[in-house]
This record gives C-alpha cells, sequence and structure tokens, in this order.
C-alpha cells in the first residue's frame, strides 16, 4: 500500500515548483535582513544524517530486501542536499525549523542520501540554505543567499574533515542546490589538495547544470568502476526541453559513461517510488541529448514532472538501485587500488 504521507511530500514540493514565482520572493533585500545564526556542526541536530544518529538516511524502501551497512561501511559519504525551503520569509533558512527539518528528512535524505547506505556512512548537514526564490532573483539578493549557503556547506565539510573523517575515502554526493554547492566546494577545495583528491573515491553531483569550465582536475565518469571522477546528470522527458539545467557534460546512470548510446529501460534495475515502499524495475529507459539525460515516460506512478518536462524531482529515485549498485562498484574498485 502506497504511504499517503510521503507522496503528499513530493505533491507539495510539485506544487511550489508549479506557483507563481512572485508569491516565494522575499519581500526585503538581502543587506537589510538579519540572516540566520550560523551553525555550530560540533551540535549533531545541525546534521540532517550522521552514522550515530537515528534518522532518514538509515531507511531502505519497504519489502525491498536491501541491507542498511553504515555500521561495517569502510566509506564515508557526505551529502549535500537540494532546495527544501520556499518561503518568502527570509533569503535563507534557519536551522532550529523543526518542520522544514522534517520536511528534508522525509523527502531528499530518506530519498536520496539512503541509497548510500549501502556501502557508505552518511554524513549530511544541515545548512542556511537560500530560498528557492534565489535561483530566480535577477538582482543580488540571490546570489548573495547562495553564497551565505556555500560558506555553510563549506564548513560542515572541514568539520566533517577533522571531527568525522579519521583519514577514510569517501565520496561526495549532492542534489540542485546542493550540487551548485558541491561543484565549487570540488574547485575550492578537493582540487586544491592532491590528497583530499586521493582520497575521493568519486563524486555524485546530480540535478545541476554544469558548464565547461566547473572543474578542471576531476573529470567525468568514463565506466562504472572509475575513482576520483564525477558522475552528472539532469533528467527529462524524451523530446522536452530544460534549458535551465542543460549541461556541457552528462552521465547515463544505465551505463555510467557519456556515449549519447540509447540505453532501454531493461538495464534499469529499480526506481524507488515517491511512496517508498516498492523497487520499480525497468521503470525507465535513458539517452544522453544535448546535455539532458532524456527518459520516457516511467512504467509507474510515483514519479512526478516539475517544469513541464523535466523529472529534477525524481533524478535519484529513476535510477535508486543503479546507483546503489554503482556506489558499491565503484567503493570495492577504489578499496582494491588502495
Amino acid at each position: 500500500m502506497k504511504s499517503s504521507s510521503t507522496y503528499l511530500i513530493f505533491i507539495v514540493i510539485y506544487l511550489f515548483f508549479s506557483s507563481c514565482v512572485a508569491l516565494i520572493k522575499p519581500s526585503d533585500d538581502f543587506e537589510s535582513y538579519t540572516p540566520p545564526p550560523k551553525p555550530d556542526y560540533s551540535n549533531e541536530n545541525n546534521w540532517a544524517a550522521l552514522p550515530t544518529k537515528k534518522d532518514k538516511a538509515h531507511l531502505i524502501p519497504i519489502n525491498s530486501g536491501l541491507i542498511e551497512n553504515e555500521d561495517s561501511a569502510l566509506v564515508d559519504v557526505f551529502f549535500v542536499h537540494p532546495t527544501t525551503y520556499y518561503s518568502s520569509f527570509s533569503w535563507n533558512a534557519y536551522l532550529d525549523n523543526q518542520k522544514l527539518n522534517n520536511f528534508t528528512d522525509k523527502s531528499t535524505i530518506m530519498h536520496q542520501a539512503s541509497v548510500f547506505n549501502g556501502s557508505c556512512k552518511i554524513y549530511a548537514p544541515r545548512y542556511r540554505q537560500a530560498t528557492l526564490y534565489s535561483f530566480l532573483d535577477k538582482g543580488k539578493n540571490g546570489e548573495k543567499a547562495l553564497e551565505l549557503a556555500y560558506s555553510d556547506v563549506k564548513d560542515a565539510f572541514n568539520y566533517y574533515l577533522t571531527h568525522y573523517n579519521h583519514g577514510r575515502p569517501f565520496i561526495i554526493a549532492s542534489h540542485s542546490q546542493g550540487s551548485r554547492h558541491t561543484i565549487r566546494l570540488l574547485h575550492d577545495v578537493i582540487e586544491k589538495d592532491t590528497a583530499l583528491y586521493h582520497r575521493m573515491v568519486a563524486t555524485y553531483i546530480i540535478g545541476y547544470k554544469f558548464k565547461q569550465n566547473d572543474l578542471t582536475i576531476i573529470q567525468p565518469c568514463q565506466s562504472s568502476t572509475e575513482t576520483n571522477c564525477f558522475v552528472t546528470w539532469n533528467t527529462v522527458t524524451k523530446g522536452g526541453k530544460a534549458e535551465y539545467f542543460q549541461s556541457y557534460v552528462c552521465t547515463n546512470p544505465l551505463c555510467w559513461t557519456t556515449d549519447t548510446t540509447y540505453q532501454s529501460s531493461d538495464k534499469n534495475l529499480g526506481g524507488v517510488p515517491s511512496s517508498f515502499d516498492e523497487i520499480d524495475k525497468n521503470v525507465t529507459d535513458a539517452q544522453i541529448v544535448n546535455g539532458l539525460l532524456m527518459v520516457n515516460k516511467p512504467k509507474y506512478r510515483g514519479y512526478p514532472k516539475v517544469y513541464g518536462s523535466s523529472y529534477h524531482l525524481v533524478d535519484y529515485n529513476l535510477f535508486y538501485m543503479n546507483i546503489r549498485k554503482n556506489v558499491e562498484d565503484r567503493v570495492r574498485a577504489y578499496l582494491e587500488k588502495h
């Protein structure tokens, strides 16, 4: 039986994306309001997921037969969640907003971060994320809000390295706004530190557009077991357009290369719908076209579109089992080499 509460979360997200953007524009300029307090990452409440916490990242889809292995995992994942804050109240979210935290946990932490719990210990910081309108703002307010959000992500990553990592190999993963911050984190931190670069198994930078020179050292993965590389995609319906997400590079998660050859749905090991209660095998196919991952309409319900042709909300869900297996394969390949 479908979980109505989880399905409603996706409906709420859809309505936010589809509603009039003027309703979510903060009324004050960024400079004229006091930002939320800077987070203290020694406080576990400022993490959406930690291996030692009982959180949504530990969950697995109901009746899936999957196993959560965080306790024994030899690799970490630092996961940066996407935008879940759509309010006009302020340009950046408050970390003590429990309603927002619950929403974040029941949507992206459960549906996206959990894909890594078969092979990794999961560390997912809360951060003063920029409100959705920041991406639509034509002035400087949105950029300033995003800059503040990035400063938290960078601080959280540094805290993770100092207090949690203990020299272990790691993955960095993200979606949407989280991927915007991750691209910059990779450029500012990982590409400038050879030791960190070699400890990074791979990075999954999903749901955000890539420009040609965003990264110079870290290159797109060209196989399912390559390491120290990145994968990225933005999913849209076949024949559709999503200019905002169009990138110079795209990975097909049904073959783990940037090859534009069509990949049929029999290579899809299974998606997880919005109800998070089953594995839908062969849910859709995939082909890279002009920097976007084109798919046919999913064979099952529970994979909503936004922006008319974009499957942005379910970039992870549609390929959940392929991602999960690929993380396992890359971790195994990395550990065999090291």
